[in-house]
């Protein structure tokens, strides 16, 4: 038995009982209270009741590639080489880089239900409970180099505004370079990864996590107000979701070697939640307080700082300790 079995019963979110589970199964209770202990140590909330059995509180939805896969317009089934579910990974980037570096991985995408290493920017941990939330990775060929990558993680949030939208949202913004934010807290994120030529041809990994159904318990390690899309869209689904995420993305991957970030830049701009506010920009050598003005073509921050405007490349936007 493996522990997507006893997953596969359980999602449901009715009660079962550690005798049934076992005959169900076809293992001894014992077993079935290991694999329970699994389910626990893997951040799934589990619920038990003396006569009743145990039950996974409100169920869970376990990711299925037939039905992401089903979601998609044909554009983005074009692009998709491989769609890959894992159960449990280090990181789907992690994954995805391997991919990369062996060649021949375009269209290649990676969701797993878990990550025991999520990364974001910074070296930042990306908290990843089992079946809470999206975690994504896409792997993308590019001729050119780092330069053929400006704004990219931009555009990659404006297609993170696209899916949501796609299924009834509003009100999602975003905030430069890689963030995805409701009502001021951070919905999902974008982590861009290279390998290959910096100057030719190289392979870009594209990672994203979107918070879908957080429990309490696993949202605790988190150091920043958050948000996930049952909070705005209650009960939505987390296949639908994958496949509105891809259905966008994958077409906008395809396609940005042609014309880059500035066919993005005005969605961008609509959706900047900063924009006219006063921010400070935390660069590796200095932190920097200006008016956030929008970006340029190439995804550049467009700061007015005194009498003048600055552009920056590199950075992060903040809005503490102003």
């Amino acid at each position: 038995m493996n522990l997507q079995a006893i997953l596969s019963l359980m999602a449901d979110g009715e009660y079962h009982s550690g005798k049934d589970l076992g005959e169900l199964l076809g293992v001894s209770r014992t077993a079935v209270w290991k694999y329970l202990q699994k389910l626990e140590a893997y951040g799934i909330p589990l619920e038990s009741v003396k006569g009743k059995g145990y039950r996974l509180p409100g169920g869970l939805e376990l990711l299925d590639a037939k039905r992401v896969r089903a979601g998609l317009s044909g554009a983005a089934a074009g692009f998709l080489s491989e769609l890959d579910v894992r159960q449990s990974v280090d990181s789907t980037n992690v994954q995805a880089m391997a991919r990369a570096g062996a060649g021949g991985a375009q269209g290649y995408v990676c969701l797993a239900e878990h990550q025991t290493a999520g990364r974001g920017r910074r070296g930042r941990a990306w908290v990843s409970p089992f079946g809470q939330s999206l975690y994504c990775s896409v792997v993308v060929e590019f001729d050119g180099g780092a330069a053929a990558l400006e704004g990219l993680s931009l555009a990659v949030g404006v297609a993170l505004v696209r899916a949501v939208k796609q299924l009834g949202v509003e009100g999602v913004g975003l905030k430069w370079p890689n963030d995805v934010l409701w009502e001021g807290r951070k919905l999902a994120g974008v982590l861009l990864e290279m390998t290959g030529d910096p100057a030719g041809v190289c392979q870009v990994v594209v990672g994203i996590g979107l918070n879908v159904r957080m429990a309490e318990a696993s949202a605790v390690a988190i150091d920043q107000p958050w948000a996930d899309m049952n909070q705005i869209l209650p009960g939505v689904s987390r296949n639908e979701l994958a496949a509105a995420l891809l259905d966008q993305l994958l077409p906008m991957l395809a396609t940005y070697h042609l014309a880059g970030f500035s066919t993005y830049r005005q969605e961008w701009e609509v959706a900047h939640v900063h924009a006219g506010r006063e921010v400070k920009l935390l660069t590796a050598s200095e932190d920097i307080r200006g008016v956030a003005l929008g970006v340029t073509d190439s995804g550049a921050l467009r700061l007015q700082i005194g009498d003048t405007v600055q552009e920056f490349n590199g950075g992060e936007v903040s809005l503490r300790d102003l």
